[in-house]
């Protein structure tokens, strides 16, 4: 493949070109787009993987969101195609969970090996697909690497211990079984990497797995699931051990109702994800949900801005906040609120926004059209309830769903628009005065992904991190809110939805457990 600057340059039309009359309009019909077919994608794709390729349902096409071109269609699955994985998935379920689970450590490795080989080109699928920049698409496959990594050495330790009994002669031990089939729903905003984080945890715990991606990433889910099938059938392993139905509404409220379905996790909106844990709860079913964020970041003002300025900056504007751990709330202590405000307005002004291929670019388009309006109407909240627009607020005159990345200010900690979650670049910046009101701000909202606190004070960083300090999952220290790493349990609470994936002991989370 070609290097990073030249692989990625000319991938918009270019003037000059011959029009796009004389061949198919999709991208992947186009020359400077052949790479995708290193991934073993064509104009349409087939979306439902159980051991063959296909599917019978709506055939759906994918637009980049940089330029709102058609990339390639997928056919999705219908709800036939549903069952008849569901099917084989379970039958499946029965050979892997008979492998040990060392043995199936090995297997996750060499899915693990088999994306790092391909780690440039399914980079540059999520580029073009999701819209964040390069840099970060090869990332979130790198994380799905590094996840099996993980997997691989815990496949190794899972098991509970062998417990002293009160009567003579016995003992108590705790045994660890996979819970079955895990369902696996993901969003568009890291259409591999939280896939991963489930696959790689649960199949190592003895399941087997089905994934339903977002639409809008489709030709990502099957890009991945034709990666790890051929690892499947290479070991001579049921391919519906991983499987794969591409779909809308239909499929995933099928999942949730499935009682066939031992466990489901569901990434997502709040309000979805409400819909989705009322449904599986009814049947008396797991879940694991990872929901919304209104994550915040507070500056005292011993902070070393240094450290404040670059690191809110990312938080706020990295994937053109539409991740799940993006700053939407920006906390300052009032003696340095100018300051920063001007600083922070000064270092916006300086980020390269672009074609999210180009190496040169910090900032790629919104995922789809309808977050552009979403975006507009939040701006226009925050200005009838009395914010200022410091900069930003508006959509950028080029082709693709760009939008300013935006700053506002003057609004109170309990606006209705500061405590709705926007999937978008849009930073509420907040005065307080002492540590006791802010803490409680940060705590007031819905949701309690990711918070951080910059300071100096040690006692202040204990009680932050303390039971009367955040309520969040992740609670950061002189660091943005965004950046998680695999080896702890990566979630949030309350209406984030209480559930824990990748690291620490969220492997519990894909087995149960017998005394």
């Amino acid at each position: 493949m070609l290097g990073l600057r030249r692989a990625f340059a000319a991938l918009l039309p270019r003037a000059g070109l011959p029009p796009a009359a004389a061949m198919s309009t999709l991208l992947i019909s186009q020359e400077r787009y052949a790479w995708l077919r290193e991934l073993g994608l064509q104009e349409e794709n087939p979306g439902v993987y159980n051991g063959r390729w296909g599917g019978r349902g709506q055939v759906v096409t994918t637009y980049c969101p940089a330029n709102n071109e058609p990339i390639a269609s997928v056919r999705q699955g219908n709800l036939e195609d549903y069952e008849e994985t569901v099917k084989k998935a379970k039958e499946a379920w029965k050979v892997w969970a008979d492998i040990p689970a060392p043995k199936r450590g090995e297997i996750v490795r060499q899915i693990g090996d088999a994306l790092r080989q391909k780690i440039k080109v399914l980079g540059s699928l999520v580029s073009l697909e999701m819209g964040k920049i390069f840099v970060e698409g090869v990332g979130e496959v790198q994380e799905y690497v590094d996840v099996c990594d993980y997997a691989v050495g815990l496949s190794r330790m899972i098991g509970g211990p062998i417990l002293p009994s009160e009567r003579p002669g016995h003992a108590l031990i705790e045994q660890w079984n996979p819970v079955g089939l895990v369902g696996v729903i993901t969003a568009f905003n890291f259409p591999v990497a939280v896939y991963g984080w489930n696959s790689a945890i649960a199949m190592i715990c003895g399941n087997a797995c089905l994934w339903k991606g977002a639409p809008t990433t489709s030709l990502v889910s099957v890009a991945v699931t034709k990666i790890i099938a051929k690892v499947l059938e290479d070991n001579k392993l049921p391919g519906a051990i991983c499987s794969l139905v591409c779909g809308g509404a239909d499929i995933g409220t099928a999942m949730a109702r499935d009682e066939r379905m031992d466990l489901l996790s569901f990434t997502g909106s709040t309000k979805v994800g409400k819909q989705v844990a009322l449904m599986v709860q009814e049947r008396f079913g797991r879940s694991l949900l990872e929901l919304g964020g209104n994550n915040a970041i507070i500056v005292f003002e011993d902070a070393d801005l240094n450290l404040v300025i670059p690191s809110a900056l990312f938080a706020a504007v990295g994937t053109a906040g539409q991740r799940c751990t993006t700053a939407r709330r920006l906390f300052l202590h009032e003696s340095i609120h100018d300051e920063v405000v001007a600083k922070l307005a000064k270092a916006y002004a300086q980020v390269r926004i672009g074609d999210p291929w180009d190496s040169d670019t910090l900032y790629g388009p919104l995922h789809t059209k309808e977050a552009v309006k979403m975006f507009l109407d939040a701006v226009e909240q925050a200005k009838q309830q009395g914010g200022s627009v410091v900069c930003g607020g508006k959509v950028i005159n080029r082709p693709g769903n760009y939008v300013e990345p935006t700053i506002v200010t003057g609004l109170p900690h309990n606006a209705p628009i500061v405590h709705t979650e926007t999937f978008a670049p849009i930073l509420y910046v907040l005065k307080f005065k002492e540590e006791e009101e802010v803490f409680a701000w940060n705590n007031e909202v819905k949701q309690g992904l990711s918070s951080s606190i910059f300071t100096k004070d040690l006692g202040r960083i204990f009680r932050w991190l303390g039971p009367k300090g955040s309520d969040c999952g992740i609670v950061n220290v002189n660091i943005p809110t965004s950046g998680a790493e695999i080896g702890g349990a990566f979630g949030g609470e309350k209406h984030t939805g209480g559930g824990r994936e990748s690291g620490s002991d969220s492997w519990k989370l894909y087995m149960r457990r017998s005394t």
